[in-house]
């Protein structure tokens, strides 16, 4: 029988498909945006006005901000793990991180249903 010695968060698998996925997710969308922005005619307020007064395009707007900031969070989280030793100086920065993530999250929903 091999004991296995276990270190470190052992995220593995679920953080490596969560930065694929959500990396898929944002190619996409920036796919969509430059396609619209390459055969949109006019780019003025009202274009962009018509475009985000859209449910579906405020929702994949939101997709594409959550799976930015997952995908930033867990970079973030495993350059900490990685780098930063110290125990508090690691979770401060997690804590901090975690605190403008959500800061942003919600700013992102004001801006996307707001009266524009």
């Amino acid at each position: 029988m091999v004991d296995r010695i276990v270190s470190g968060a052992h995220y593995g698998l679920k953080d490596w498909l969560a930065q694929r996925v959500t990396a898929v997710v944002m190619a996409l969308y920036s796919l969509f945006m430059v396609g619209y922005l390459l055969l949109q005619p006019v780019l003025d307020y009202a274009a962009w006005h018509t475009l985000f007064h859209s449910q579906p395009v405020r929702l994949v707007s939101l997709l594409f901000v959550l799976s930015l900031l997952l995908h930033a969070w867990v970079g973030m989280r495993d350059i900490f793990m990685d780098y930063v030793h110290p125990t508090l100086i690691r979770l401060a920065l997690h804590v901090a991180v975690i605190l403008a993530l959500v800061v942003y999250a919600a700013w992102a929903v004001q801006i996307l249903w707001s009266g524009l």
